[in-house]
């Protein structure tokens, strides 16, 4: 969104006349649609690799290193190694087993 069109919007909240709010209010409609698309690609890209993660894993645990250097030519484009820390520790944590340690590993919860 432009600064011209905030600074605009401003104005208009502070009660000023402002010609182009039709103008700002497609500006943030347009910036909505384009932060509503890049969150459905996010949640589409890490749906397409929670089959190859959650099936890389075993009853043994493993680092989050070693699961992504076992995956990771499996995994789509642009998934690295912190998204795939993110999926198992935040996204899928009730589905994997966390075992403590010096360097936290995960395995499949039986």
């Amino acid at each position: 969104m432009k600064k011209a069109s905030l600074q605009s919007l401003v104005n208009y909240l502070d009660g000023q006349t402002v010609d182009n709010i039709a103008e700002i209010r497609d500006e943030i409609v347009a910036e909505l649609a384009k932060g509503q698309a890049k969150a459905q690609a996010n949640r589409d890209m890490y749906a397409s690799a929670k089959g190859i993660i959650l099936g890389a894993l075993t009853d043994t645990p493993v680092t989050i290193s070693e699961l992504y250097d076992e995956i990771a030519s499996e995994l789509p484009d642009g998934f690295s190694k912190s998204k795939v820390q993110y999926a198992v520790t935040r996204l899928w944590a009730d589905e994997v087993t966390k075992v403590e340690g010096k360097v936290n590993a995960y395995a499949r919860k039986a």
